[in-house]
C-alpha cells in the first residue's frame, strides 16, 4: 500500500488557513487528493471552475492555445481579446472592456476609473460610496473599500475617499451623500460573497441606478463572484433590468485560468487613456482563449438555465430540511450562489464535510457557502445534500 502523502507547504508564506488536503486532479464536479480520496466539489475554487474540471472541450482548447502562443504583451493586438470583449459587450449592453488578471485588479481599476472621473470633473478629493459587509479585495485600495475590520487590522492607515452605507436602504444612501459634491460613484456587489451571500434587492438596484443618473455618479457593480452565469443570468444585476456604468468581472470568466475584466458603458469607457492604466499579463492569449471558450461552452450547453434550475432545487430541498429549524437564521442567494446562515460560528463544518468527501466553504464565520460548478447535475446536487444535511443536523443538535 502506498505511503500516505502529507499535505504541507513549509516554504510558502502562512497566508491561508488551509485544510490538510492537496488536490491532485479532477473530472467534472469531482476532485481527488494526492492520496486518492475522492471529493464532490461544491465550491468550484470559490466560483472559479465554471466548467468543472478537465472539461472535454475546454481542456483541449487550452492545450491548443499553449501550443501556439501563451503570452505576447500589450504592445500588440491579441485577436481573442477583441473576440471576448465583443462578447462581453453583447452580453452586458455596455461598450468597452479592459482585461486584467483577477477580481482584485478589476476592482482596483474601477476605483481608479471613479477617481479619474471625478478629477476630470474638477473634483480634487473624489469619494466613492461603498457598503457594509462588502469585500472587494486585499490591495490597499480594495481593502479600504472592503468592510471587514479584521482584514484591515495591521495595514492602516486605510485609503481615504470612501463613504460606507448599509445594504438595501436608499434613504441611508441619500442621507450619507446629501450636499456632498465630492461623491462620484456608488460601488457594490449585487450579491455579497465573502460578506455572507447578501443580495441587493431588485427594487433597491433600480433606485440606485436612478439616483446615480440624477446625481451624475458612476454606478459600479462588482460582479466578480456573482457574475458569469452563476445566478441564472450572465450578470446578477440583470435580474433588476439595469445596466451599470462600470462592471468588474473575474473568477468564473476563465474557468480556472486567471483572468479579470472591467466592462464599461459610455459614461466610463473613455476615462482611461494610454498611460493611465495597464498590466503585463492582462489580456494575454491564453487567458483570452479561456474566456472565449468558457462563454462558448456555457451558451452551447445552456448553463445559465442549469444554474437557475439547480439553484431552485437546492433552495427547495434546503428549505424543506432546515427552514424554521432552531439555529438556522436564513437560506439565501440565487442560482448556484447559496448561503445557509446559522446563529453561531459554523467553521467546524468545513473539515467535517471534507472528511465526508464534500468540498464546501464557510464565510463570515456563520454562513455555509455553496458555489458548485455550473455543470453540476441534479443527481450530483442531491449527493451534495445527502452529505451536507446530516452534518448540519448533527451540528445543530450538538449546539442546542
Amino acid at each position: 500500500m502506498p505511503a500516505f502523502i502529507e499535505a504541507a507547504s513549509p516554504h510558502l508564506m502562512n497566508t491561508y488557513g488551509r485544510l490538510p488536503i492537496a488536490l491532485s486532479h479532477g473530472q467534472g464536479c469531482r476532485v481527488w487528493d494526492v492520496n486518492g480520496k475522492e471529493y464532490l466539489d461544491a465550491l468550484a475554487g470559490i466560483a472559479v471552475n465554471t466548467l468543472g474540471h478537465n472539461h472535454p472541450e475546454f481542456a483541449p482548447a487550452l492545450q491548443d492555445q499553449i501550443g501556439k502562443i501563451i503570452h505576447t504583451c500589450n504592445y500588440f493586438h491579441v485577436p481573442n481579446a477583441e473576440v471576448l470583449a465583443a462578447k462581453l459587450v453583447e452580453l452586458s449592453g455596455m461598450t468597452n472592456v479592459f482585461f486584467c488578471n483577477s477580481g482584485l485588479e478589476a476592482n482596483e481599476a474601477a476605483i481608479k476609473l471613479a477617481r479619474k472621473f471625478g478629477h476630470d470633473k474638477g473634483i480634487t478629493n473624489p469619494k466613492i460610496v461603498v457598503y457594509e459587509k462588502a469585500f472587494h479585495g486585499r490591495s490597499i485600495a480594495t481593502l479600504s473599500a472592503t468592510a471587514n475590520v479584521k482584514l484591515q487590522q495591521g495595514f492602516g492607515p486605510m485609503l481615504e475617499g470612501f463613504v460606507r452605507v448599509p445594504l438595501n436602504d436608499i434613504e441611508a444612501l441619500k442621507k450619507a451623500t446629501l450636499n456632498d459634491p465630492d461623491v462620484v460613484a456608488v460601488f457594490f456587489e449585487t450579491i455579497q460573497g465573502e460578506g455572507g451571500i447578501n443580495p441587493m434587492r431588485a427594487d433597491y438596484l433600480r433606485e440606485v441606478r436612478a439616483l446615480c443618473d440624477q446625481q451624475d455618479w458612476l454606478l459600479m457593480i462588482d460582479e466578480v463572484q456573482c457574475g458569469i452565469g452563476r445566478t441564472g443570468k450572465w450578470f446578477a444585476h440583470q435580474w433588476a433590468g439595469i445596466v451599470p456604468d462600470v462592471m468588474p468581472l473575474a473568477k468564473g470568466l476563465g474557468s480556472g485560468v486567471p483572468i479579470g475584466a472591467v466592462v464599461a458603458g459610455p459614461k466610463a469607457a473613455n476615462i482611461f487613456q494610454p498611460g493611465n492604466h495597464g498590466t503585463t499579463f492582462g489580456g494575454n492569449p491564453l487567458a483570452m482563449r479561456a474566456g472565449v471558450e468558457t462563454i462558448r461552452i456555457m451558451e452551447k450547453d445552456g448553463l445559465l438555465d442549469n444554474a437557475a434550475r439547480l439553484g431552485a432545487h437546492f433552495h427547495e430541498k434546503l428549505s424543506a430540511a432546515l427552514g424554521g429549524r432552531k439555529g438556522v437564521k436564513e437560506i439565501r442567494g440565487q442560482g448556484l450562489m447559496i448561503g445557509i446562515e446559522f446563529d453561531r460560528p459554523c467553521g467546524v463544518l468545513l473539515k467535517q464535510a471534507a472528511d465526508a468527501g464534500l468540498i464546501i466553504n464557510v464565510t463570515a464565520d456563520t454562513v455555509v457557502r455553496l458555489l458548485p460548478p455550473l455543470i453540476m447535475t441534479t443527481a450530483e446536487a442531491d449527493e451534495v445534500l445527502a452529505i451536507l444535511l446530516p452534518l448540519i443536523q448533527a451540528f445543530l443538535a450538538e449546539q442546542a
